[in-house]
């Protein structure tokens, strides 16, 4: 949530609403598929991410088609929904995991680790990781007064 959004739901009692992960105005803004790049430096290199405002952590797998539904049970117990995300490639399903939260490099390194613990338990594998987040821009032409 932007500066002038926070002040005018002080103001109004208006509250922003909730990114959800079907969200028509998703972008990605974060990116890693390189197991060996920290999260961090994935969330450094993003100059589009807003810090502090909700996301949308999408991990990309790859999974047996026979045990895609026994993964959605298993994550959406932590509030991830699993998505089909195209073609299946021989006998592996790709999928996406999804879940809306505040990202930050720990949480992101948590997370790809569970997802790619989940994977390898289910014999498939975890390909990488994307944020998204909506424009988020405000449109007040509000600037800070010229003191010069």
């Amino acid at each position: 949530m932007g500066f002038l959004a926070r002040v005018r739901a002080l103001f109004t009692g208006s509250r922003t609403p909730e990114l959800t992960t079907d969200d028509p105005g998703l972008a990605v803004v974060a990116a890693s598929f390189d197991d060996a790049e920290a999260p961090s430096a994935a969330l450094a290199r993003a100059t589009a991410l807003r810090a502090g405002d909700q996301a949308v952590l999408r991990h990309h797998l790859r999974l047996p088609a026979d045990r895609v539904d026994e993964a959605a049970r298993l994550i959406a117990q932590d509030g991830y929904v699993l998505r089909e995300n195209g073609p299946p490639e021989g006998d592996l399903s790709p999928v996406a995991a999804l879940r809306v939260q505040l990202v930050d490099a720990l949480h992101c390194a948590q997370e790809r680790s569970r997802m790619a613990s989940l994977a390898q338990r289910l014999g498939g594998t975890a390909l990488g990781w994307d944020v998204l987040q909506t424009s988020g821009r405000e449109t007040d032409n509000i600037d800070a007064p010229d003191l010069a």
